[in-house]
């Protein structure tokens, strides 16, 4: 992560909990980033710093900062050090956050599956960077296109942690998350995403747009309530037929 330097922060986790290793470095990194100091531009403390003042190893600090440096949290300055990044993260709690089926249907509108794939791909390095797993791990990926009527609104991909094997014999029409808890009893617990904007490109046919159309990307870590990665999503919105809305209450 760079450089060492000294710092003064009251780092530590437990090394009696259940929780693994890697879990709490990862929370405590989280709670790191959200603090003034970091968010101002300060460059976090090193890997090797961190290591020994947790009484970890250098790779189970590796191990969570990499997964925040893919959640977009995170970026590093090759020969300078780790630092938050640029505000453009939003994190959602999902105790009141639904499946778009169900949340559209909340509104008013129903919502159709036009396309329905399920593969299997082998993990590239960010997918298996995210689920901590081997590089070529088999992995199921499931490819939705929704929309009103016989127009689509959006197109979402996917990826799964390797426990999670669905087949084309599962009711793949009913919202995922229902899916997950009656099959695997996996419940979801809360998730990160990046938002932002694109050309449709290679997504445009799907989404029935031309080519340089502005659509709303959206990029989803999916997590357990153990802090497990369960799912890596994309999603791409039709930016004439979608706004994303955001409420933000002064607590």
């Amino acid at each position: 992560m760079g450089r060492e330097k000294k710092i003064h922060l009251p780092l530590r986790i437990n090394h009696n909990s259940k929780i693994p290793l890697h879990a709490q470095v990862e929370e405590l990194l989280r709670d790191l980033v959200t603090s003034p100091k970091y968010q101002n531009g300060e460059y976090l403390p090193t890997e090797i710093e961190l290591a020994n003042r947790l009484g970890v190893s250098r790779n189970t600090v590796r191990q969570a900062t990499n997964k925040l440096e893919y959640e977009g949290l995170l970026i590093r300055k090759k020969g300078l050090g780790t630092k938050v990044a640029p505000t453009q993260v939003m994190s959602t709690s999902l105790s009141n956050w639904h499946s778009f089926t169900k949340e559209m249907k909340s509104r008013g509108i129903d919502v159709v599956n036009l396309s329905i794939e399920c593969t299997t791909i082998k993990a590239d390095a960010k997918l298996a960077a995210f689920f901590n797993i081997q590089e070529g791990t088999p992995l199921t990926r499931l490819s939705k296109i929704k929309g009103v009527g016989k127009s689509p609104i959006v197109f979402f991909d996917s990826y799964f942690h390797p426990r999670i094997e669905l087949t084309p014999k599962d009711d793949l029409g009913k919202p995922l998350y229902e899916l997950l808890e009656e099959k695997y009893s996996i419940v979801v617990d809360r998730s990160s995403e990046n938002i932002s904007s694109r050309e449709a490109g290679d997504i445009a046919k799907k989404l029935d747009v031309p080519k340089q159309a502005p659509i709303l990307f959206r990029e989803r870590f999916v997590y357990d309530p153990g802090g497990r990665p369960i799912e890596y999503g994309l999603g791409y919105y039709r930016s004439d037929r979608f706004v994303y809305s955001i409420e933000i209450k002064n607590s």
